[in-house]
């Protein structure tokens, strides 16, 4: 009994691999085994940055909301503090895009939690 391979299935592995190596440097993009190997990492760091995004994100808002109550005498924890104890349900999201283009309107809820 000869051996039975899948080569359609293979073949189409591969070239899935392959397409998702394109723009690789080098010989990552087109040897099979270098362009597997990168492919297999760099899919481990896009699992690994989908979450690390979210931390970054919150650090960056936590920045912007930051250099923003400064401006008005605050700090960040005695800014955010106030915002809770007053009952004022803006996200860091939100917060932090208006201190950085809406300075009125964050200015405006600097002035009503103080």
């Amino acid at each position: 009994m000869p051996r039975s391979v899948n080569a359609v299935a293979s073949r189409a592995r591969r070239k899935k691999v392959m397409k998702q190596a394109k723009g690789y440097f080098g010989r990552r993009k087109n040897v099979w085994t270098v362009a597997k190997n990168a492919v297999e990492k760099a899919m481990q760091y896009a699992y690994r940055d989908r979450r690390n995004k979210k931390r970054t994100f919150r650090a960056l808002w936590i920045t912007r909301i930051n250099a923003g109550a400064r401006l008005h005498g605050l700090s960040y924890s005695q800014f955010m503090g106030k915002v809770k104890a007053n009952n004022i349900e803006l996200n860091r999201k939100v917060l932090a895009d208006l201190a950085m283009n809406h300075p009125e309107a964050f200015k405006a809820i600097v002035e009503k939690v103080k």
